[in-house]
Protein backbone atom coordinates (compact mmCIF):
# COMPACT_ATOMS: atom_id res chain seq x y z
CA UNK A 1 0.00 0.00 0.00
CA UNK A 2 1.25 3.42 -1.05
CA UNK A 3 0.25 6.81 0.13
CA UNK A 4 -1.27 9.58 -1.69
CA UNK A 5 1.47 11.93 -2.12
CA UNK A 6 -0.44 14.92 -2.54
CA UNK A 7 -1.47 14.48 0.90
CA UNK A 8 1.97 15.09 2.10
CA UNK A 9 3.48 17.77 -0.55
CA UNK A 10 4.65 20.87 0.97
CA UNK A 11 3.21 19.42 4.25
CA UNK A 12 5.97 19.11 7.76
CA UNK A 13 6.28 16.06 9.45
CA UNK A 14 7.46 15.27 12.78
CA UNK A 15 8.82 12.16 13.71
CA UNK A 16 9.51 11.49 17.28
CA UNK A 17 12.01 9.23 17.76
CA UNK A 18 13.21 9.56 14.48
CA UNK A 19 16.89 7.87 14.91
CA UNK A 20 15.61 4.39 15.64
CA UNK A 21 14.39 2.04 13.23
CA UNK A 22 11.16 2.99 12.21
CA UNK A 23 11.90 6.48 11.48
CA UNK A 24 14.60 5.73 9.34
CA UNK A 25 12.37 3.20 7.20
CA UNK A 26 9.96 6.20 7.12
CA UNK A 27 13.33 8.67 5.74
CA UNK A 28 13.54 5.82 2.87
CA UNK A 29 10.32 6.11 1.71
CA UNK A 30 9.66 9.89 2.34
CA UNK A 31 12.91 11.34 1.66
CA UNK A 32 12.50 12.18 -2.18
CA UNK A 33 8.83 12.44 -1.85
CA UNK A 34 6.89 15.74 -1.80
CA UNK A 35 6.57 16.28 1.66
CA UNK A 36 7.82 19.81 2.48
CA UNK A 37 10.28 19.54 5.75
CA UNK A 38 10.71 16.32 7.92
CA UNK A 39 11.85 16.79 11.60
CA UNK A 40 13.52 14.28 13.29
CA UNK A 41 13.33 14.44 17.20
CA UNK A 42 15.39 12.35 19.18
CA UNK A 43 17.75 12.54 22.48
CA UNK A 44 20.83 10.72 21.14
CA UNK A 45 22.60 13.26 18.46
CA UNK A 46 25.13 10.74 17.43
CA UNK A 47 22.35 9.11 15.85
CA UNK A 48 21.24 11.84 14.65
CA UNK A 49 24.75 12.68 13.22
CA UNK A 50 25.00 9.46 11.63
CA UNK A 51 21.84 10.04 10.33
CA UNK A 52 22.40 13.34 8.53
CA UNK A 53 25.61 11.78 7.20
CA UNK A 54 23.74 9.30 5.27
CA UNK A 55 21.45 11.77 3.97
CA UNK A 56 23.83 13.61 2.62
CA UNK A 57 25.78 11.00 1.19
CA UNK A 58 22.42 10.39 -0.40
CA UNK A 59 21.66 13.46 -1.99
CA UNK A 60 22.71 16.70 -0.19
CA UNK A 61 19.81 18.73 -1.83
CA UNK A 62 17.26 16.71 -0.50
CA UNK A 63 18.85 16.39 2.65
CA UNK A 64 18.12 20.31 3.01
CA UNK A 65 14.40 19.64 3.98
CA UNK A 66 15.44 16.93 6.81
CA UNK A 67 15.82 18.98 10.11
CA UNK A 68 16.99 18.07 13.45
CA UNK A 69 15.83 18.31 17.12
CA UNK A 70 17.67 17.41 19.91
CA UNK A 71 15.04 16.46 22.77
CA UNK A 72 13.34 14.40 25.38
CA UNK A 73 9.38 13.34 25.12
CA UNK A 74 10.22 13.15 28.93
CA UNK A 75 10.46 17.18 28.50
CA UNK A 76 7.38 19.06 27.49
CA UNK A 77 9.07 22.43 26.46
CA UNK A 78 11.60 20.54 24.24
CA UNK A 79 8.40 18.81 22.56
CA UNK A 80 6.76 22.33 22.31
CA UNK A 81 9.83 23.77 20.81
CA UNK A 82 9.89 21.16 18.23
CA UNK A 83 6.12 21.21 17.17
CA UNK A 84 5.58 24.85 15.93
CA UNK A 85 4.61 24.97 12.32
CA UNK A 86 3.73 20.92 12.05
CA UNK A 87 1.24 19.52 9.98
CA UNK A 88 1.86 15.89 10.62
CA UNK A 89 3.20 13.80 13.58
CA UNK A 90 4.15 10.09 13.64
CA UNK A 91 4.89 9.43 17.11
CA UNK A 92 7.80 6.73 17.57
CA UNK A 93 9.63 7.56 20.75
CA UNK A 94 9.46 4.61 23.39
CA UNK A 95 11.15 2.09 25.57
CA UNK A 96 10.93 -0.92 23.84
CA UNK A 97 12.93 -3.76 25.67
CA UNK A 98 11.14 -5.81 27.63
CA UNK A 99 13.75 -6.79 30.53
CA UNK A 100 14.87 -3.05 30.78
CA UNK A 101 11.19 -1.65 31.10
CA UNK A 102 11.06 -4.82 33.92
CA UNK A 103 14.24 -3.83 35.81
CA UNK A 104 13.10 0.10 35.31
CA UNK A 105 9.31 0.71 34.87
CA UNK A 106 9.07 4.16 36.14
CA UNK A 107 11.65 4.78 33.09
CA UNK A 108 9.55 3.27 30.97
CA UNK A 109 6.62 5.49 32.44
CA UNK A 110 8.45 8.63 31.80
CA UNK A 111 8.66 8.23 28.35
CA UNK A 112 5.91 5.68 26.97
CA UNK A 113 2.99 7.82 29.15
CA UNK A 114 3.83 10.84 30.17
CA UNK A 115 5.85 11.27 26.98
CA UNK A 116 2.96 10.56 24.72
CA UNK A 117 1.05 13.15 26.81
CA UNK A 118 3.59 15.52 25.92
CA UNK A 119 3.13 14.88 22.49
CA UNK A 120 -0.24 14.67 22.34
CA UNK A 121 -0.97 17.75 24.20
CA UNK A 122 1.42 20.15 22.49
CA UNK A 123 0.09 19.04 18.89
CA UNK A 124 -3.15 19.87 19.87
CA UNK A 125 -2.30 23.23 21.68
CA UNK A 126 -0.61 23.52 17.98
CA UNK A 127 -2.89 22.48 16.07
CA UNK A 128 -1.25 19.56 14.23
CA UNK A 129 -3.99 18.48 11.32
CA UNK A 130 -2.55 14.70 12.26
CA UNK A 131 -0.83 12.23 14.87
CA UNK A 132 -0.45 8.46 14.19
CA UNK A 133 0.88 6.83 17.72
CA UNK A 134 3.08 3.73 17.96
CA UNK A 135 1.82 0.89 19.71
CA UNK A 136 2.57 -2.81 20.06
CA UNK A 137 0.89 -5.69 20.85
CA UNK A 138 2.38 -6.09 24.68
CA UNK A 139 -0.19 -2.98 25.49
CA UNK A 140 -3.05 -6.22 25.12
CA UNK A 141 -3.00 -8.66 27.81
CA UNK A 142 -0.50 -6.92 28.86
CA UNK A 143 1.85 -9.09 31.34
CA UNK A 144 5.17 -7.11 31.80
CA UNK A 145 5.79 -3.06 32.56
CA UNK A 146 6.64 -2.56 28.68
CA UNK A 147 3.54 -3.61 27.66
CA UNK A 148 1.53 -1.58 30.43
CA UNK A 149 3.05 1.27 29.76
CA UNK A 150 2.12 0.58 26.21
CA UNK A 151 -1.66 -0.51 27.39
CA UNK A 152 -1.59 2.84 29.43
CA UNK A 153 -0.43 5.00 26.14
CA UNK A 154 -3.48 3.66 23.86
CA UNK A 155 -5.33 5.12 27.10
CA UNK A 156 -3.97 8.67 26.77
CA UNK A 157 -4.44 8.67 22.93
CA UNK A 158 -7.83 7.75 23.54
CA UNK A 159 -8.63 10.27 25.93
CA UNK A 160 -7.19 13.21 24.18
CA UNK A 161 -9.01 11.63 20.80
CA UNK A 162 -12.35 11.94 22.79
CA UNK A 163 -11.71 14.91 25.18
CA UNK A 164 -11.04 17.95 23.11
CA UNK A 165 -8.73 17.32 20.26
CA UNK A 166 -10.02 20.60 18.11
CA UNK A 167 -8.97 19.78 14.62
CA UNK A 168 -6.43 17.63 15.54
CA UNK A 169 -7.00 13.74 14.44
CA UNK A 170 -5.12 11.22 16.67
CA UNK A 171 -5.11 7.49 16.37
CA UNK A 172 -2.98 4.70 16.94
CA UNK A 173 -1.50 1.42 15.63
CA UNK A 174 -0.14 -1.72 17.06
CA UNK A 175 1.89 -4.31 15.07
CA UNK A 176 4.48 -7.38 16.68
CA UNK A 177 7.47 -8.35 15.96
CA UNK A 178 9.14 -6.24 13.46
CA UNK A 179 12.00 -8.44 11.65
CA UNK A 180 15.38 -7.11 12.09
CA UNK A 181 14.03 -4.05 13.93
CA UNK A 182 17.04 -2.88 16.50
CA UNK A 183 17.11 -4.87 19.93
CA UNK A 184 15.41 -7.81 17.59
CA UNK A 185 16.09 -11.69 17.49
CA UNK A 186 17.15 -12.55 14.33
CA UNK A 187 20.19 -9.90 14.00
CA UNK A 188 21.30 -11.65 16.84
CA UNK A 189 20.71 -15.09 15.29
CA UNK A 190 22.98 -14.07 12.42
CA UNK A 191 25.82 -12.88 14.50
CA UNK A 192 25.77 -15.82 16.43
CA UNK A 193 25.78 -17.91 13.37
CA UNK A 194 28.43 -15.88 12.14
CA UNK A 195 30.63 -16.16 15.23
CA UNK A 196 30.54 -19.89 15.10
CA UNK A 197 28.24 -20.05 18.32
CA UNK A 198 24.84 -21.93 18.58
CA UNK A 199 21.82 -19.97 18.11
CA UNK A 200 20.27 -19.12 21.74
CA UNK A 201 16.53 -19.75 21.95
CA UNK A 202 14.34 -18.62 24.73
CA UNK A 203 11.47 -21.09 24.59
CA UNK A 204 11.08 -22.88 21.01
CA UNK A 205 6.95 -23.60 21.38
CA UNK A 206 6.67 -19.50 21.55
CA UNK A 207 5.36 -17.94 18.25
CA UNK A 208 5.68 -14.09 16.92
CA UNK A 209 4.24 -12.20 14.52
CA UNK A 210 6.63 -11.68 11.68
CA UNK A 211 6.40 -7.89 9.87
CA UNK A 212 9.02 -6.01 8.00
CA UNK A 213 9.88 -2.23 8.71
CA UNK A 214 8.65 -1.66 5.44
CA UNK A 215 5.22 -2.77 6.18
CA UNK A 216 5.28 -1.27 10.12
CA UNK A 217 5.57 1.88 7.78
CA UNK A 218 2.85 1.22 5.60
CA UNK A 219 0.50 0.40 8.65
CA UNK A 220 0.89 3.60 9.99
CA UNK A 221 0.36 5.56 6.35
CA UNK A 222 -2.91 3.63 5.86
CA UNK A 223 -3.62 4.97 9.68
CA UNK A 224 -2.93 8.33 8.71
CA UNK A 225 -4.97 8.10 5.32
CA UNK A 226 -8.39 6.14 7.08
CA UNK A 227 -8.72 7.53 11.06
CA UNK A 228 -11.20 9.27 12.87
CA UNK A 229 -10.05 10.12 16.10
CA UNK A 230 -9.24 7.39 18.43
CA UNK A 231 -9.16 4.72 15.83
CA UNK A 232 -6.41 1.64 16.65
CA UNK A 233 -5.36 0.25 13.03
CA UNK A 234 -3.37 -3.42 13.25
CA UNK A 235 -1.67 -5.58 10.44
CA UNK A 236 -3.02 -8.99 9.40
CA UNK A 237 0.16 -10.88 9.67
CA UNK A 238 1.58 -14.37 9.82
CA UNK A 239 3.78 -15.68 12.35
CA UNK A 240 5.93 -18.52 13.49
CA UNK A 241 7.72 -20.32 16.18
CA UNK A 242 10.79 -19.37 17.73
CA UNK A 243 12.08 -22.46 16.53
CA UNK A 244 10.95 -22.46 13.13
CA UNK A 245 12.39 -18.69 13.25
CA UNK A 246 16.06 -20.02 14.00
CA UNK A 247 15.73 -23.15 12.28
CA UNK A 248 14.99 -20.85 8.83
CA UNK A 249 17.88 -18.23 9.65
CA UNK A 250 19.92 -21.03 10.12
CA UNK A 251 18.87 -22.50 6.61
CA UNK A 252 20.41 -19.31 5.44
CA UNK A 253 23.51 -18.63 6.63
CA UNK A 254 24.68 -21.87 8.41
CA UNK A 255 23.73 -24.23 10.69
CA UNK A 256 25.44 -24.46 14.23
CA UNK A 257 22.87 -25.86 16.34
CA UNK A 258 20.67 -24.84 18.61
CA UNK A 259 20.42 -23.62 22.59
CA UNK A 260 17.54 -23.55 24.65
CA UNK A 261 17.90 -20.68 27.41
CA UNK A 262 14.55 -19.86 29.21
CA UNK A 263 12.29 -17.31 28.69
CA UNK A 264 13.16 -13.90 29.64
CA UNK A 265 11.27 -11.45 32.15
CA UNK A 266 8.30 -10.49 31.35
CA UNK A 267 8.05 -12.48 28.04
CA UNK A 268 4.95 -14.15 26.55
CA UNK A 269 4.50 -17.06 24.98
CA UNK A 270 2.21 -15.37 22.25
CA UNK A 271 1.36 -11.88 20.89
CA UNK A 272 -1.67 -10.85 21.35
CA UNK A 273 -2.57 -7.79 18.34
CA UNK A 274 -6.25 -7.80 19.23
CA UNK A 275 -8.06 -8.64 22.15
CA UNK A 276 -11.57 -10.29 22.32
CA UNK A 277 -13.38 -7.35 23.54
CA UNK A 278 -11.43 -5.35 20.59
CA UNK A 279 -12.44 -7.92 17.99
CA UNK A 280 -16.03 -7.56 18.57
CA UNK A 281 -16.08 -4.39 17.83
CA UNK A 282 -13.65 -4.41 14.38
CA UNK A 283 -13.70 -3.18 10.94
CA UNK A 284 -12.25 -5.61 8.83
CA UNK A 285 -10.64 -3.62 6.50
CA UNK A 286 -8.86 -6.45 4.02
CA UNK A 287 -5.15 -6.12 5.15
CA UNK A 288 -6.08 -4.26 8.31
CA UNK A 289 -8.84 -4.24 10.95
CA UNK A 290 -10.28 -1.17 12.59
CA UNK A 291 -11.06 -0.55 16.28
CA UNK A 292 -12.94 2.33 16.70
CA UNK A 293 -12.59 3.98 20.02
CA UNK A 294 -15.41 3.47 22.51
CA UNK A 295 -17.17 6.82 22.66
CA UNK A 296 -19.73 6.00 25.28
CA UNK A 297 -19.65 8.91 28.32
CA UNK A 298 -20.01 8.07 31.83
CA UNK A 299 -23.21 8.06 31.99
CA UNK A 300 -23.09 4.18 32.47
CA UNK A 301 -27.03 4.24 34.31
CA UNK A 302 -28.23 3.94 30.19
CA UNK A 303 -25.90 0.68 29.68
CA UNK A 304 -27.30 -1.03 32.91
CA UNK A 305 -30.99 -0.18 31.35
CA UNK A 306 -30.46 -1.42 27.86
CA UNK A 307 -26.76 -1.75 27.06
CA UNK A 308 -25.65 -5.01 24.93
CA UNK A 309 -24.69 -7.98 26.98
CA UNK A 310 -22.29 -9.10 24.69
CA UNK A 311 -18.73 -7.59 25.47
CA UNK A 312 -16.33 -9.91 23.92
CA UNK A 313 -15.96 -12.23 20.74
CA UNK A 314 -14.81 -15.60 21.29
CA UNK A 315 -11.31 -15.63 20.58
CA UNK A 316 -8.51 -12.83 19.93
CA UNK A 317 -6.43 -12.52 17.34
CA UNK A 318 -2.87 -13.80 18.39
CA UNK A 319 0.04 -15.09 17.03
CA UNK A 320 -1.15 -18.84 17.55
CA UNK A 321 -4.32 -17.96 15.47
CA UNK A 322 -3.28 -16.25 12.88
CA UNK A 323 -1.63 -17.90 9.65
CA UNK A 324 0.89 -20.04 10.76
CA UNK A 325 4.51 -20.09 8.19
CA UNK A 326 6.23 -23.37 8.14
CA UNK A 327 10.51 -23.05 7.85
CA UNK A 328 10.39 -22.90 3.94
CA UNK A 329 8.06 -19.78 4.57
CA UNK A 330 9.54 -18.16 7.13
CA UNK A 331 13.12 -17.87 5.14
CA UNK A 332 11.32 -16.26 2.23
CA UNK A 333 9.57 -13.62 4.73
CA UNK A 334 12.90 -13.14 6.49
CA UNK A 335 14.37 -12.54 2.83
CA UNK A 336 11.82 -9.30 2.78
CA UNK A 337 14.18 -7.59 4.91
CA UNK A 338 17.21 -5.19 3.99
CA UNK A 339 18.91 -6.55 7.02
CA UNK A 340 19.20 -10.31 5.57
CA UNK A 341 19.49 -9.12 1.95
CA UNK A 342 22.84 -7.32 3.05
CA UNK A 343 24.47 -10.04 5.98
CA UNK A 344 24.23 -12.51 2.95
CA UNK A 345 26.28 -10.52 1.33
CA UNK A 346 28.16 -10.00 4.75
CA UNK A 347 27.69 -5.77 4.46
CA UNK A 348 25.11 -6.13 7.77
CA UNK A 349 27.06 -3.27 9.51
CA UNK A 350 25.75 -1.56 6.79
CA UNK A 351 22.13 -1.76 7.47
CA UNK A 352 20.65 1.10 9.56
CA UNK A 353 18.39 -0.09 12.78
Amino acid sequence: MRSDPQVFQGKTLLITGGTGSFGNTVLKHFFDSEVGEIRIFSRDEKKQDDMRHLLQARDSRLAGKVFFHIGDVRDERSVRSAMHGVDYVFHAAALKQVPSCEFFPMEAVKTNVIGTDNVLRAAIDEGVEKVVCLSTDKAAYPINAMGASKAMMEKIVYSNARNGAGRTTICCTRYGNVMCSRGSVIPLFIKQIKEGHPVTVTDPSMTRFLMNLDEAVDLVRFAFEHANPGDLFIQKAPAATISDLAEAVQKVFGRTGTTVIGTRHGEKLYETLMTCEERLRAEDMGDYFRVRADTRDLNYDKFVASGDAKTMSEEAYTSHNTIRLDVPDTVERIKTTEYVQLAIEGRESEAVQ
